[in-house]
């Protein structure tokens, strides 16, 4: 009896010890790197309702908990969900609906790319992007000449690459009341002979946007699904989408909330009165998949374009300055405002008088705010005196793909000592201690691994240069990696919940067919998706 006994109790002791803990998800043999504070690799973690349990060997995970599906990586790499730090999902969501310009190298092209749209489409507004003078042999802005003679009655917009310079046609000048006595602060409408041209740079470009046939429903929701999907594809888990308005950000929402939508978003609010009256009052929205505490402000233009603020004139063209479209006076009235409701400030500053202009805003008016975590959208040239602005209170925001593109005509524009301060990656990661890295899509293009090529390279994707652009600057792959993860979680104050492989973590992750942190430079770029998983769930697989 005792004997019995006995042998009850070892199998009921037994029976407890090798009790597994059940589970949603194992993922094993992997080449996981955790980007955690040790930068440590693994090879197992464990998924349950959509958040990573543990993190380490496969043998020891297989012994302690029972998945419901396990997911055998067979040595593949896997990284956390790649965060874009400054992106336009919305825009390119639309730019996908529109006249496509991108890759265009001359202005003969774009005319036939319009052409071909409009035979398909017949639409009553001709709207397009992508263009870049800078591609083409004929490195000119266009006029209105062919658009009026292809187009007398049908409004066309194209707008540039960048964003920041438009060229329409008289019929689109017509019905947004632009004439040459039209003056706007911030940009410029450009003439010659008196006439206009069609060309606008920056803040005229509002007068014709208005213009534009009103978005349905449908428009936008196809819109955000289709760039999602592109998103997802490349790896991205989440998106900072850089200047959205409330109607869009609500929309936004509720797809994600339905479940149509995976992808998540850290949406800054467009500087307008209305949605700032709305947001600054009402405060922040926080979901598992949206987080709107910020404010997207412009300081000044592009370089492309020369609308990049300059404090002295352009190399390339003399008593040229750029323009601010916010000036410092104005920037201060609203960052005073935008700090006293506890949102972040995110500010675009392309050129030396604006990035200056911008980092004595933020420095006077954070002086009392313990972890504010604004940032510098680009700080794209700085004045070498300037850098010692940036902080851990004042984070640079930069996309290094922006280098390795500008690289061909960028030093003509500002010279070569200003050129010392410009795209200077590593420099501001030495002053702010952190650096976030996105695309600033469909500026550029939206894969992540270009993004990762171009930091620690410096080339483009034509291997050139041989030894890089301004190579200095470069980082290495360890600081790009944590640029794209979780320094872009902590610039979002999302460092607790994603950005790392660890436990308690959103599981969103990305599996890679090449080890980007091993593989010989030149093979990063070429590097594909395998899958894309966000909360445990996987949202991209490769066919």
């Amino acid at each position: 009896m005792k004997k019995l006994l006995f042998l009850s109790i070892l199998f009921f002791l037994f029976s407890c010890t090798s009790e597994k803990t059940k589970v949603d998800l194992l993922v094993k043999n992997a080449t996981v790197y955790n980007v955690n504070s040790d930068f440590e690799t693994a090879e197992a973690f464990v998924i349950n309702k959509g958040k990573i349990v543990e993190v380490g060997t496969s043998e020891i995970l297989q012994n302690k908990y029972e998945a419901i599906k396990i997911i055998d990586a067979k040595g593949k790499t896997i990284v956390p969900g790649l965060i874009d730090a400054h992106a336009h999902l919305y825009n390119l969501g639309l730019s996908m609906q529109q006249v496509q310009l991108y890759g265009t190298k001359s202005f003969d092209e774009v005319l036939q790319r319009v052409i071909s749209f409009q035979k398909e489409k017949n639409t009553d507004y001709i709207i397009g992007r992508g263009w870049d003078q800078n591609d083409w042999e004929e490195k000119e802005f266009p006029t209105k000449k062919e658009l009026d003679s292809l187009f007398p009655d049908i409004p066309v917009a194209l707008t540039r690459i960048d964003g920041h310079a438009m060229i329409v046609n008289t019929k689109a000048l017509e019905i947004a009341e632009i004439t040459i006595e039209t003056k706007m602060e911030g940009g410029e409408i450009l003439l010659e002979n008196n006439k206009l041209t069609g060309l606008l740079i920056d803040t005229p470009m509002h007068l014709v946007r208005k213009t534009f046939p009103k978005q349905t429903r449908k428009y936008q929701i196809n819109a955000l699904k289709e760039a999602e999907q592109k998103c997802l594809k490349l790896g991205l888990t989440t998106v900072n989408d850089a200047g959205l308005d409330k109607d869009i950000i609500e929309l936004i929402d509720s797809l994600q909330q339905s479940g149509d939508l995976s992808l998540r978003v850290y949406a800054m609010v467009s500087n307008s009165k209305e949605n700032l009256d709305y947001y600054l009052h009402y405060g922040k929205v926080k979901t598992e998949r949206l987080n709107v505490r910020s404010v997207k402000v412009y300081a000044d233009g592009a370089l492309g374009s020369r609308g990049a603020a300059m404090k002295k004139e352009y190399s390339d063209q003399p008593n040229h300055y750029g323009a601010m479209i916010t000036t410092e006076t104005e920037m201060k009235k609203l960052a005073k405002k935008i700090a006293k409701a506890g949102f972040q400030m995110n500010t675009h500053a392309i050129g030396d008088s604006a990035n200056v202009s911008i980092l004595r805003v933020y420095s006077e008016v954070l002086k009392t705010k313990k972890d504010p975590r604004w940032k510098v959208e680009h700080a794209q040239i700085v004045s070498l005196s300037d850098f010692d602005y940036f902080s851990g209170k004042i984070l640079p925001s930069i996309q290094p793909t922006h280098a390795t593109s500008d690289m061909y005509w960028a030093e003509n524009r500002v010279g070569a000592e200003r050129i010392k301060g410009a795209y200077a990656y590593k420099t501001l990661l030495k002053k702010s201690g952190i650096i976030a890295l996105g695309t600033d899509f469909p500026i550029e293009k939206v894969n992540p691994m270009h993004t990762f090529y171009s930091a620690v390279a410096r080339k483009d994707l034509n291997n050139y240069p041989k030894d890089g652009f301004r190579k200095e600057e470069a980082l290495t792959r360890e600081e790009t990696l944590k640029g794209m993860t979780i320094w872009a979680a902590y610039s979002n104050f999302e460092e607790n919940e994603k950005g790392s492989i660890e436990a308690g973590k959103f599981a969103d992750f990305t599996i890679l067919d090449t080890d980007i942190m091993s593989c010989p430079e030149d093979d990063i770029p070429n590097t594909k998706v395998i899958s894309t998983f966000i909360n445990g769930v996987e949202v991209y697989k490769k066919d």
